[in-house]
């Protein structure tokens, strides 16, 4: 009898990506990665993107679906639906994954095999290990904004990883579960350190691989200055609270 592939979910939140959903979709289509499944979690976008992720899970054959939420409340709380979505649905291994084309669907099949290789608990796709890097767009303060960002996390939760608010993971569903991904209070790009902070407390694996980190294309930036304060609280709160889910 041959082995059924495991089930690969990519969630995807989207907020005015009409643009951008279908070049993904597409992306993710035509990789060499069995059982792959897209996830759409939209915030009712008012620029449409909803019905345009409705148009493509109908012409998927069923490889494609979406979950509509009334409210745009976080990036972190988008994430946790459709995590939570694909987890009852069946998943074996949860993807995230920006809808802006940041994230190189190229890489997706190898962040897959590198955390079904052994008992790896969750591979991030990084932009700070050898071979990685960031657009060249990028000017150079943002670089050395983001470069600090991960010194400041590393330094004061001792995570050990070198892109700590990456964006781009590939999870193993009983890692999620482990890790009582409901419970996940952060929002915004806090929200990426939280879960790091979780699996590094239970002394669980985390795997990085190298990407190229692109900067968008179409569409606007989702970081705002709340976004940005929240982020540099969020580790003394973990901290302080000693909140990476239960010990």
């Amino acid at each position: 009898m041959v082995e059924a592939s495991p089930k690969v979910v990519v969630v995807v939140p989207t907020y005015n990506e009409r643009e951008n959903l279908p070049v993904l979709a597409g992306l993710l289509a035509g990789l060499d990665l069995p059982n792959l499944h897209l996830l759409v979690v939209d915030d009712n976008s008012p620029d449409g993107t909803g019905e345009i992720a409705d148009k493509l899970a109908a012409e998927s054959g069923g490889r494609v679906t979406v979950l509509h939420r009334t409210e745009k409340d976080g990036l972190g709380r988008a994430y946790v639906a459709g995590m939570t979505r694909a987890l009852e649905d069946g998943a074996d291994v949860v993807v995230q994954m920006d809808a802006d084309l940041s994230h190189p669907a190229s890489v997706l099949p190898l962040m897959v095999s590198t955390l079904l290789a052994d008992d790896t608990a969750v591979v991030i796709g990084s932009r700070y290990v050898p071979g990685g890097s960031t657009a060249d767009e990028w000017p150079w303060h943002r670089k050395a904004l983001s470069a600090w960002a991960n010194l400041y996390v590393n330094t004061i939760l001792g995570l050990g990883v070198r892109d700590a608010t990456a964006g781009y993971k590939a999870w193993r569903a009983q890692t999620l579960r482990a890790i009582d991904l409901p419970s996940v209070h952060s929002n915004g790009y806090s929200f990426q350190v939280e879960l790091n902070h979780r699996v590094v407390r239970r002394g669980l694996t985390i795997k990085e691989v190298p990407i190229r980190f692109e900067e968008r294309v179409e569409g606007a930036s989702k970081m705002s200055l709340g976004v940005q304060v929240e982020s540099a609280l969020a580790p003394w709160k973990l901290l302080r609270e000693g909140r990476g889910g239960k010990p």
